[in-house]
């Protein structure tokens, strides 16, 4: 297995994401948009997502090209992103972001097919590989909440390109082979969509994406509200997704000692109490660094255990387009609706009742994890 050109990969990816989710609603403010026009441009990014995948993930899964993909929709997400340099006009960008997106959208979770292609059985090795991503995200939101403070956030486009090219030179070295396409007959996808335990699996994963929407969109904003400066955001940030790597590295221990099941519901019902506490004390540093350990659970367990069971419910031919599903349905139809609905909630009816609505849907969340997953 190529260990480090996977690992490679993932670490400039989610290097990327360490820089767009926690700051680009900051970048966005000091063009003096409001939290409406934020939340619409956050979601536009995400909405991409319930398209691209799917797109994508169909023709990998009938060429078995699944790293020409990766490659080419790396390489149009450049391309696209180079709008932002050009006007920051409110359509503009919405267009540009919406373009970029669709291609830069597109590569995760054919990279995601790849790399369990690739461990073969040794699928509990998965988080060792995915860890990196985590680890590129701290590095880079450390450094841009170090360096970009006040006026400097400006330079936030400069980075970001820096980043997309570099995902895109990192999947150049990663191997086209072992993405060949499967030619065993299985099931119909519609009869495995039927199935009760994956179509609850896929609404859990919806809420609990939607219920991350407040944090993702506004929480660097939030935190700069009450005073918080931002090197001291990018240390929260970074140590949300630190905490995160620590559980990726217990996952083969705690997977086979909790199971699945016990552990996705763990990992909702730490979520809502993650938002309580974000949502009453966010005047309290010690609570708000337990917070942030919470990510830990909220998206490092939950991640890993959603994962497996994708890769588990969606075989052969399917598993392409099962993590373009899990991809679409999560990140993309719930982070946009969740960024949508804190975006017109944030200023209307206050930032405590958006966080606790984020509350209640991880609860929604957990009973359906109860109910619809098998033991």
């Amino acid at each position: 297995m190529p260990y480090w050109r996977l690992s490679g990969f993932y670490f400039f990816y989610f290097a990327s994401l360490g820089a767009l989710i926690p700051y680009w609603g900051l970048f966005l403010k000091s063009l003096d948009f409001s939290a409406a026009a934020i939340g619409t441009m956050m979601a536009t990014i995400m909405a991409t997502k319930i398209i691209s995948p799917n797109i994508w993930g169909w023709v990998a899964d009938h060429t078995g090209k699944r790293m020409a993909i990766v490659r080419l929709g790396g390489l149009l997400s450049v391309l696209a992103f180079t709008g932002v340099f050009i006007s920051h006009q409110y359509w503009w960008l919405i267009v540009v972001m919406m373009l970029f997106s669709f291609f830069w959208n597109a590569t995760l979770p054919q990279f995601e097919a790849t790399t369990f292609t690739h461990l073969g059985d040794d699928t509990h090795r998965y988080s060792s590989v995915r860890l990196w991503g985590s680890i590129g995200f701290i590095v880079a939101v450390w450094i841009i909440g170090q360096q970009l403070e006040g006026a400097k956030i400006s330079y936030l486009p400069f980075v970001l390109m820096g980043l997309f090219i570099s995902i895109w030179f990192s999947s150049l070295i990663v191997p086209e082979n072992a993405a060949a396409h499967v030619h065993i007959d299985h099931e119909p996808l519609k009869n495995v969509l039927k199935r009760p335990e994956v179509m609850g699996l896929l609404v859990i994963c919806f809420l609990m994406q939607m219920g991350h929407g407040p944090y993702y969109t506004f929480y660097s904003i939030y935190m700069q509200d009450y005073g918080y400066s931002l090197s001291f955001i990018g240390f929260l940030w970074a140590l949300g997704v630190f905490a995160e790597v620590l559980i990726f590295m217990m996952m083969h221990k705690l997977v086979p000692k909790f199971g699945l099941k016990k552990l996705l519901i763990t990992s909702l019902l730490l979520a809502a109490v993650r938002w309580v506490i974000i949502a009453f004390f966010p005047v309290s540093m010690p609570l708000m660094v337990f917070a942030q350990v919470l990510h830990a659970a909220s998206f490092g367990v939950y991640h890993a255990v959603a994962i497996q069971l994708v890769h588990h419910y969606f075989i052969g031919k399917h598993q392409g387009k099962g993590q373009a599903l899990y991809s679409s349905v999560s990140f993309g139809a719930g982070g946009a609706l969740g960024s949508l609905y804190a975006g017109y909630t944030w200023e209307s009816i206050g930032t405590t009742t958006t966080f606790m609505i984020a509350a209640f849907i991880s609860l929604v969340a957990a009973y359906i994890a109860y109910k619809k997953i098998p033991a």
